[in-house]
C-alpha cells in the first residue's frame, strides 16, 4: 500500500513540496489522512444540513457544537500524555475507529429517516473523543517518521491536501449529495474514511518507545505538569495560544452556527451553496499552500502568523454584511487562505522548536487551551444571535476577535523565532 517506486521517489524529491512523500511511513500517514479529510468535507456540510432540517434554529447547531467540542477540552491533555507514552499510531487507530462507528450510526439513523436531535448530540460527543486522543498524535507523529529539514515542506503539503479535501472537494460534492440523496449518504462517506484512515495508519513500520515506569494518575498528572511548565517559560507559545483561545471565544461559534443559518434563511439557498462557500476557501488554502511549500515561510514568521489570523478572523464579520452568494465566496477563498498560513507557519514551529519527548504533551495543550472556551462559545452563540440577530452577531464577532488575536504579538518573547529563522525561510 502506498509503496512508491524508485523512479517516482527521484521524481518526487525534485519538487519541493512532495519530498516528503518520498518517505514511505510519511506517504501512508498521507494517503490515510487525505482520505480522511476528503470525508469530513462530506461531514461538514451534511451535520449543518441534517441539524438545521431537524430544528431550523441557531440554538439547534450551537448544542451540536457544544457537545462535540466538550469531550475534547475534557480529554486532550490525556490524549497528549498518551501520545508520548505509547505508541502513536495506536492511539490514532482507535481514535479513527470510534469516530467511524459515531458517524456510521448517524448515518444509518439519517437514511432509516429516524435521526433525532439527542441522536446528533450523543453520537457527536464520542467524535469528540476520538478527536481529542488523535489531534496531538497526529502532530507528534510526523517529525517521527521525517527528518527536521523535510517539516517545513510536510506541513505545506499538509496545507495543501487539508483545504484540497475538507473545503474545497470534499464540501462540493458533499453538498450536491446532500442536496439530491439527504445527510445520510454523507455520514456514511465519512465514516468508511475513517476506516480507510486506520488501515493506512497500522502499516506504518513500528517506532522504538521509551520504557515507562509508572502508568499511573500521579505520573500522567506529573507529565501533563511537564508540559505545563515548557509553555509557561516558552513565551511565543503561550501568548499564541490565549490569543486564539480569546479569539475563538469571540468567533468560532457565530461563524459555525450562523453562516449556515444565513446561507439558508437569508441567502435563500441550500446545501450545494454551503458546499460552495466551504470549496472557494479550499481554493485559496490551496493556492497560500503551494507557495508556502515552494517558496518557503516568511523570515518574519510569527508576525506573518499573528497579522494573517487576525485578517482571517476580520474577514469573518463580513458574513454578516452578506447579500449575494458572491459576497460569501470572495470572503471565504481570501479569510481560509489567510488561516492557512499562520496554521503551516505555527505547526511547522511546534516540531521545529518544541522537544520531542514533549511534542504530544504541548500539542495537547494547543489544543486544549485554543478551544478550551469553543464550547462557550457554541452556548452563547443562539442566545446572542437571538437578541442581536446573526446578522450582528456576526459583524462582532469577527471585529472583536480580529483584535483578540493580534493583542499579544508585542509581549516579550514572542518574536524570539524570528530572531533565530532556520535555513529554509525566505524573505
Amino acid at each position: 500500500m502506498l509503496l512508491i517506486p524508485a523512479s517516482w521517489r527521484r521524481r518526487l524529491r525534485s519538487i519541493r513540496i512532495l519530498q516528503p512523500l518520498a518517505e514511505r511511513d510519511y506517504a501512508l500517514l498521507t494517503g490515510g489522512s487525505l482520505i480522511s479529510m476528503l470525508g469530513d468535507g462530506f461531514f461538514y456540510v451534511a451535520l449543518a444540513w441534517q441539524v438545521y432540517q431537524i430544528s431550523n434554529v441557531p440554538t439547534a447547531l450551537s448544542l451540536v457544537g457544544l457537545a462535540w467540542t466538550l469531550p475534547l477540552l475534557l480529554f486532550v491533555l490525556i490524549g497528549g500524555v498518551f501520545s508520548d507514552r505509547y505508541d502513536r499510531r495506536w492511539l490514532m487507530v482507535g481514535a479513527d475507529l470510534v469516530r467511524a462507528l459515531a458517524i456510521g450510526l448517524l448515518g444509518i439513523l439519517s437514511v432509516l429517516g429516524v435521526l433525532e436531535l439527542w441522536h446528533v448530540v450523543a453520537l457527536i460527543a464520542f467524535v469528540g473523543l476520538g478527536d481529542a486522543f488523535f489531534n496531538p498524535a497526529s502532530t507528534a507523529i510526523v517529525p517521527d517518521l521525517l527528518p527536521e529539514e523535510q517539516l517545513p515542506s510536510a506541513n505545506a503539503l499538509q496545507g495543501l491536501i487539508r483545504p484540497l479535501t475538507i473545503r474545497l472537494i470534499g464540501p462540493a460534492i458533499g453538498g450536491l449529495t446532500v442536496a439530491a440523496i439527504g445527510p445520510g449518504s454523507a455520514f456514511l462517506f465519512d465514516a468508511g474514511s475513517f476506516l480507510v484512515s486506520a488501515i493506512a495508519i497500522l502499516a506504518i513500520a513500528p517506532r522504538p518507545r521509551p520504557q515507562v515506569a509508572d502508568h499511573g494518575i500521579r505520573q500522567t498528572l506529573v507529565e501533563v505538569r511537564e508540559g505545563m511548565a515548557f509553555v509557561r517559560a516558552t513565551p511565543w507559545v503561550w501568548a499564541t495560544l490565549v490569543s486564539a483561545m480569546l479569539s475563538l471565544l469571540v468567533f468560532v461559534g457565530p461563524e459555525e452556527v450562523l453562516l449556515p443559518y444565513l446561507v439558508k434563511n437569508r441567502l435563500e439557498l441550500g446545501a450545494d451553496a454551503l458546499g460552495a462557500i466551504f470549496a472557494v476557501g479550499g481554493v485559496g488554502s490551496v493556492l497560500t499552500a503551494i507557495a508556502v511549500g515552494q517558496l518557503g515561510q516568511p523570515r518574519r514568521r510569527v508576525t506573518v502568523m499573528y497579522a494573517s489570523w487576525s485578517g482571517g478572523v476580520l474577514l469573518i464579520g463580513g458574513f454578516g454584511l452578506m447579500t449575494e452568494l458572491w459576497h460569501a465566496l470572495l470572503l471565504s477563498a481570501v479569510g481560509a487562505s489567510l488561516f492557512e498560513l499562520g496554521q503551516i507557519i505555527w505547526t511547522t514551529m511546534l516540531q521545529q522548536l518544541v522537544p520531542r519527548e514533549l511534542l504530544g504533551r504541548v500539542s495537547s495543550l494547543d489544543w486544549l487551551v485554543s478551544v478550551g472556551l469553543v464550547p462557550v462559545s457554541f452556548a452563547l452563540t443562539g442566545p446572542v444571535a437571538g437578541v442581536v440577530g446573526p446578522e450582528t452577531t456576526l459583524v462582532l464577532a469577527g471585529s472583536i476577535g480580529a483584535v483578540l488575536m493580534g493583542a499579544l504579538l508585542f509581549a516579550p518573547g514572542v518574536r524570539d523565532p524570528e530572531r533565530s529563522a532556520p535555513a529554509e525561510a525566505v524573505a
